[in-house]
């Protein structure tokens, strides 16, 4: 006979937790400019220290720390604090792996304005913030570019190390390339390659200067302007296009890969980095959630399944498409063979 599964009572938990989820997020951005973390990475561990170290009251930073323990980022034990594994590698501005500057572009006015106006957005079917964001020179992509790069230094080795595998790379087209690091992290790994950057012009500067701190400055070359209207040129046996698609329509999608298809040589790879949900839609959690974030910021943006990169890909005249097994940061590899 079958075990009875207990009769679970409904709750509204789930409501007042979803409504009250701003708090998490506005603990966060005050840990991460009042240092918390740091302090406590640096030996002060009880509300006093950390209170002092942080130049806040001793109320404040017990109960922001409380909180912050309740939802995972903090352990206590006692009147100790102490740094959950992550928040140790992530949020301690001490650690080479620091992420916490990406707030300056995640928690922009823009975009807590257009999540404030999801009610239009789902109405509208895209963005209640019209197609600003996708303006030329807009300069929250230099800020982009500037808050989001230490993200992106891990994901990147880890990504040209895998098409390391596929070949050595001698052209390289970094398409919508912000910080560079995609590209640099290519040209590491291949010592020949040269990469040429397409981005806006006020954006570039943050790649050039990361491509001159890799050593990599005379093989980084820069393409201003719209990738969807400059002249890539010819001859690329890699294309990378990192976190572009996605802020585009399906249609508008494959008569750019299309573009890209043409650039590259017989044989070449374009190299596709993005959020990549299941086929329905909604594992794993943080790609299928993505899909939100584009219905905010884009007139017709998605995160696209495998199967939609695919299609996109072989109406572009790719031959063969593939998924590299690794994950890359949050997003997956997907390769499309020329």
């Amino acid at each position: 006979m079958a075990a009875t599964v207990p009769h679970q009572q409904p709750t509204p938990e789930r409501f007042f937790n979803a409504v009250n989820a701003h708090q998490q997020t506005e603990a966060i951005k005050a840990a991460i400019e009042l240092e918390i973390f740091t302090a406590i990475a640096e030996g002060n561990t009880t509300a006093a220290t950390i209170a002092k170290r942080c130049a806040a009251a001793e109320r404040g930073a017990r109960t922001l720390c409380d909180f912050l323990t309740i939802h995972g980022f903090l352990t206590k034990e006692g009147a100790q604090y102490a740094l959950a594994p992550d928040s140790a590698l992530f949020l301690n501005r001490h650690s080479p792996a620091y992420v916490g500057g990406a707030i300056e572009f995640l928690l922009n006015p823009r975009v807590r304005e257009g999540n404030a106006r999801l009610a239009e957005a789902v109405r509208r079917g895209g963005s209640a913030m019209g197609e600003d964001v996708l303006e030329p020179e807009n300069p929250i992509w230099v800020k982009f570019a500037e808050a989001m790069m230490p993200l992106t230094r891990m994901p990147a080795e880890i990504m040209a190390g895998e098409l390391r595998k596929g070949g050595e790379s001698h052209k390289v087209l970094d398409i919508a390339a912000s910080h560079g690091m995609y590209g640099i992290a290519v040209a590491k790994q291949n010592p020949d390659a040269h990469v040429y950057a397409v981005d806006w012009k006020n954006v570039l500067e943050a790649a050039t200067r990361n491509a001159q701190a890799a050593g990599i400055a005379n093989r980084h070359h820069l393409l201003p302007g719209s990738a969807f209207k400059i002249d890539f040129g010819s001859g690329y046996d890699l294309a990378l296009i990192t976190g572009f698609l996605h802020h585009f329509d399906l249609p508008t999608c494959t008569t750019f890969m299309r573009k890209v298809h043409d650039s590259l040589t017989p044989g070449g790879r374009a190299a596709i980095l993005e959020f990549v949900p299941n086929p329905d839609r909604v594992t794993p959690p943080i790609p299928a959630a993505f899909s939100m974030m584009m219905l905010v910021n884009t007139p017709a943006g998605d995160a696209y399944t495998l199967a939609e990169i695919e299609s996109m890909s072989k109406s572009a005249g790719f031959a063969r498409v593939e998924i590299a097994p690794p994950q890359i940061g949050l997003g997956r590899l997907v390769i499309a063979h020329r």
